[in-house]
C-alpha cells in the first residue's frame, strides 16, 4: 500500500505515520536527504547529540527546520516543548514566528492532541517518526505536509531536543 492509499483510508485529522525506514522509498527527496544526514550522525547510537548537528552542512534545509527543546513533562505525561529555532518557511506558513513559545501554545497542526501525540511518540521512544498530515489551518486553508521528527539526546537515553523537518505536500485529495 502506498502512502497515498494509506491517506485515503485514514480519517483526515489522523496522520499517516511511519517509524521505520520504509518511508524512504516513498518520501520526498529532501526528507530522505535530511534523514540520511541525521541517521549518519547517530551512527550506532539511538540518537545523536545536538552538538553533532552542523547547520552549515544542511543550509538549503534550514528554512524548513524547527528545533524544539524538551523541558520535562506535564501532569498528563506530555512533554513540555518549546520552539528554539523556527525556519523562515515555517514562519511564513504559520503567519508568525513561534520561536521561544511553548508548542502547546503555538502548534501548527490538526489539533493540540494530534501534535502532542506525534511529539510524544518521538519523546517516549527516542526514535524518528515520519508522517503525512492534512488539516484546516486557522485561516481556513487546507494544508498537507510531510513531516520528519528526529530526536537528539545529550545523555544517550533521554530526548533533549527534537529536530523537525517539514515539507508541504503537492498531494491532491479526491473529492
Amino acid at each position: 500500500m502506498t502512502l497515498r492509499e494509506d491517506l485515503h483510508n485514514t480519517p483526515y485529522d489522523a496522520p499517516v505515520r511511519c517509524t521505520d525506514r520504509s518511508f524512504l522509498d516513498r518520501c520526498p527527496p529532501r526528507i530522505a536527504e535530511i534523514f540520511r544526514y541525521w541517521d549518519g550522525l547517530r551512527g550506532d547510537r539511538r540518537m545523536p547529540r545536538r552538538s553533532d548537528f552542523d547547520p552549515a552542512r544542511v543550509v538549503h534545509h534550514l528554512p524548513n527546520i524547527l528545533l524544539v527543546d524538551v523541558e520535562g513533562s506535564d501532569d498528563r505525561g506530555w512533554p513540555v516543548l518549546r520552539y528554539r529555532v523556527v525556519g523562515t518557511e515555517e514562519c511564513l506558513l504559520r503567519g508568525q514566528d513561534p520561536t521561544g513559545r511553548l508548542v502547546s501554545d503555538a502548534y501548527f497542526g490538526p489539533s493540540l492532541e494530534s501534535v502532542m501525540s506525534t511529539y510524544g511518540m518521538v519523546y517516549r521512544e527516542g526514535s524518528f517518526l515520519y508522517e503525512l498530515i492534512e488539516f484546516m489551518t486557522d485561516n481556513g486553508l487546507w494544508h498537507s505536509e510531510f513531516g520528519l521528527l528526529m530526536p537528539f539526546s545529550e545523555d544517550g537515553s533521554s530526548v533533549s531536543q527534537i529536530l523537525v523537518y517539514s515539507q508541504s505536500s503537492d498531494f491532491e485529495a479526491d473529492d
